[in-house]
């Protein structure tokens, strides 16, 4: 009793500025999050399921670091060649013995293997005995990997984290179909439907006829319905590039559908989209994606957007990727960061009242507009700092700038993870940048009069963290 008496006393008594920076530090640290979007696979997904230091080492971010200063004898054909510990050989001998790992992805590393107790392998370079931690887990199979997975969720702090899943990719699909395999809680479902929103018909149709859907737009639905049965998704998401166009597809029955005309008397309601230039001089062919979203689409309005007023169910964006850009280096080669048309979110945030829009952005200098955007929207919810945007510099800025415009009604991060392990260092250097900014802004606050106790900084720091998606997700405009 005594202690519990203690406890909310401290929850409840005001916070002085001197005392302001350790406890925002302590309760960033402490606090449970839901990683809203990343990439990951769960073991029962077998080699879907990436994870251990040859993974690390050889994530996309840390390959194109190395050709940046890579022999020229070595070429990416060659490179992608050898087996992935061979690749991760070359990458620790480049970029971690040659060179000190001072990059965020190199660091990311470290900060992984100290966080999981490697810190004495990690100071004598000893990559073997790093790998010999990680053989211990892989050699118990299954209940290994599932060990492991377990660890990292503890040790990073993460609640839940959201998969992204898509239906259209066989190798994944085996492990939905027939029989959905079975996974821990801490993963959830996301739907991946970037075919309906960059107007690739020739993947639409094959994965209908595969299936044997008619090739209709009431077969497409039925097919994205059957899918959200058997994955039960948090939402539907997409990746579109800065400037993307869906052309009419070729699905028969369409009939228009959902639009909010009070949204056409808008500024710029007709305005054509595709005929702006382009800062980047990219061929939309060379990417092999369109590139502005026409939000009368078949596949979209009759498709898309009508499944997910029929489920309730809500979009999220990654705004801005450019695949492709040097296709040699393959995934590491993706990435051109131009200026997006956030116009095309606000059409689709007003013709579409009754869906719910989560966004995120490339460019860094789209990321006032978005919250802007989400200040006028109560069906938009912003998230994150994707990508490139995923670094401590930026990472303080964006979030300053949305605590400013936006209070607590956003997401501050997701990790975006592809590899188990990263959910560690991209949490940790996360917090550590969000709790500095968080704690600064607190400071201007008392100064202006207010006061704060620990309780509501806890409230806050949750709703930082992942509170505000859940009442986001909570909402229905259906």
């Amino acid at each position: 009793m005594v202690l519990r008496l203690t406890v909310v006393q401290s929850s409840t008594r005001q916070v002085s500025i001197d005392a302001m920076q350790s406890v925002v530090v302590s309760e960033v640290a402490s606090t449970k999050v839901i990683d809203l979007h990343t990439h990951l696979l769960p073991p029962s997904h077998g080699s879907l399921c990436c994870w251990g230091i040859d993974e690390l080492l050889t994530y996309h971010y840390l390959v194109a670091e190395y050709f940046m200063t890579a022999p020229s004898t070595m070429s990416p054909e060659a490179f992608y060649a050898k087996s992935k510990q061979e690749q991760a050989d070359i990458i620790w001998q480049a970029l971690f013995i040659d060179r000190s790992p001072v990059s965020e992805a190199c660091r990311g590393v470290n900060t992984t293997l100290k966080i999981l107790g490697l810190q004495e392998y990690v100071q004598s370079r000893d990559l073997e005995g790093i790998r010999q931690f990680y053989r211990d887990f892989r050699e118990k199979g299954l209940d290994g990997a599932e060990a492991f997975s377990e660890l990292v969720y503890n040790t990073a702090g993460v609640e839940y984290a959201i998969m992204t899943n898509i239906p259209f990719e066989s190798n994944e699909a085996q492990y939905w179909r027939p029989k959905r395999k079975e996974y821990p809680k801490q993963y959830r479902s996301a739907l991946r439907v970037d075919p309906l929103l960059a107007g690739d018909r020739a993947t639409v149709e094959a994965a209908l006829k595969a299936s044997g859907y008619d090739v209709t737009l009431e077969g497409a639905r039925q097919y994205l319905r059957d899918w959200c049965d058997t994955m039960k998704p948090e939402y539907m998401m997409a990746s579109t590039p800065h400037y993307m166009v869906m052309p009419e597809g070729s699905l028969v029955g369409v009939d228009k559908r959902g639009v909010n005309k009070d949204a056409m008397k808008e500024p710029f309601a007709f305005v054509d989209m595709t005929s702006g230039g382009d800062a980047t001089n990219c061929d939309p062919e060379e990417d092999n994606t369109a590139s502005v979203i026409d939000e009368n689409s078949d596949l979209l309005s009759d498709v898309l957007m009508a499944v997910c007023e029929e489920r309730d169910l809500p979009v999220a964006l990654k705004i801005g990727a450019h695949r492709g850009v040097n296709p040699s280096l393959k995934t590491a080669g993706d990435g051109v960061v131009a200026f997006a048309d956030t116009g095309v979110l606000a059409r689709l945030c007003s013709r579409f009242p009754k869906v719910r829009f989560l966004a995120t952005f490339l460019s860094r200098n789209n990321q006032h507009e978005a919250c802007v955007l989400a200040s006028k929207f109560r069906n938009l919810h912003i998230y994150g700092c994707w990508w490139f945007c995923n670094n401590p510099s930026m990472i303080e800025e964006i979030t300053r700038m949305r605590i400013e415009m936006l209070g607590t009604g956003f997401t501050a991060q997701h990790s975006d993870a592809r590899v188990l392990d990263q959910l560690i260092y991209k949490w940790s250097h996360s917090r550590s940048v969000i709790a500095k900014v968080l704690s600064e802004e607190y400071a201007k606050l008392c100064e202006s009069g207010w006061t704060l106790t620990r309780a509501e900084i806890r409230r806050d720091v949750h709703r930082l963290f992942g509170g505000s998606y859940e009442e986001f997700m909570s909402k229905s405009f259906a």
